[in-house]
């Protein structure tokens, strides 16, 4: 898959605080890609340096195979973690201003403005001003002039910030939409549910230091510990349970269920998962048998706990 976006061993100095160190990156074209991290991890550095808001000292940065110029700007949509409207314009009088400071013409900006204002339901905000908006309100806004330029890499900066339920899972499929259309995203959050729902790839930062990338499915695969979740109704549940201790490396399991059983969370060194479930299988009915997958969530903690 070509990439879109490549980074190469860029390093970022303040001072005698390093905020990157040699971290490479590349992000595929028509993917969301999840930019994760610990609270002063880098990640904001390393999106100030794409945006060119500052400049790497040492490495390179190319986008859509050329080397990073001012003119690309144009191309990138970003919408930071710290909104910037001005509160006291009106909505459209707004949109239309930062939507031709992207290079579009005032009767294209209006065309695009109107799609986007009916497809989100917001066309009564026109000439509201900003101040007169809830934070999730002014924040559709500014995901609206992020997208409106149609740019070939879009940068979300924690985008559910500021959201109820209802419409941060409305941006979420508004993302997604835009992958589908052929936009490139890069996705900063420190929600892992979100990135569970929408990203194809990860980079994870830790102190200045990239410590994990790939495909997160690949990830998931190369956390994965041959881990179980069992339920099982049995006559025998102390004979189970102690043949289950000897065997295996068992700990008490937390589903939720209908059935009085035993319930274990059950890791096996080596062998077949097909002998564990034979096993239970002859010792009662078993009511659950289902692997533990790794979450974005356990990744980020096991990966960041062990570097």
């Amino acid at each position: 898959m070509d990439n879109l976006l490549e980074a190469n061993q860029v390093s970022k100095n303040y001072g005698d605080y390093r905020a990157l160190n040699n971290v490479s990156i590349q992000v595929p074209k028509g993917s969301i890609f999840g930019l994760l991290g610990p609270n002063g991890a880098g990640k904001t550095t390393f999106i100030r340096i794409i945006n060119q808001i500052t400049m790497p000292d040492t490495g390179t940065v190319t986008l859509d195979g050329e080397p990073l110029q001012p003119h690309h700007i144009q191309h990138i949509g970003y919408l930071p973690e710290e909104r910037g409207l001005y509160k006291s314009m009106k909505v459209g009088e707004q949109a239309l201003y930062l939507a031709q400071l992207k290079g579009l013409s005032q009767a294209e900006a209006k065309k695009r403005l109107k799609h986007w204002f009916e497809r989100l339901d917001i066309g009564d905000w026109w000439n509201k001003k900003i101040q007169e908006l809830s934070k999730g309100m002014a924040q559709k806004i500014q995901f609206v002039v992020t997208v409106l330029h149609q740019p070939k890499l879009l940068i979300f900066d924690e985008p559910f910030s500021g959201f109820d339920p209802i419409n941060a899972n409305l941006i979420k499929d508004e993302i997604l939409k835009l992958r589908e259309e052929g936009s490139t995203v890069i996705f900063s959050t420190h929600r892992m549910e979100s990135v569970e729902e929408i990203c194809d790839h990860i980079a994870l930062i830790h102190e200045s230091n990239k410590i994990l990338d790939g495909k997160l499915i690949d990830i998931k695969r190369e956390f994965r510990s041959n881990t179980y979740e069992v339920g099982l109704v049995t006559e025998n549940k102390e004979l189970v349970a102690k043949e289950l201790k000897e065997r295996f490396e068992v700990a008490p399991a937390t589903f939720k269920t209908i059935n009085d059983e035993l319930q274990y969370t059950i890791k096996m060194a080596n062998g077949n998962p097909n002998d564990l479930l034979g096993y239970l299988a002859q010792q009662g009915r078993v009511t659950h048998f289902v692997e533990v997958i790794p979450s974005a969530n356990d990744i980020f903690i096991q990966a960041v706990q062990n570097h």
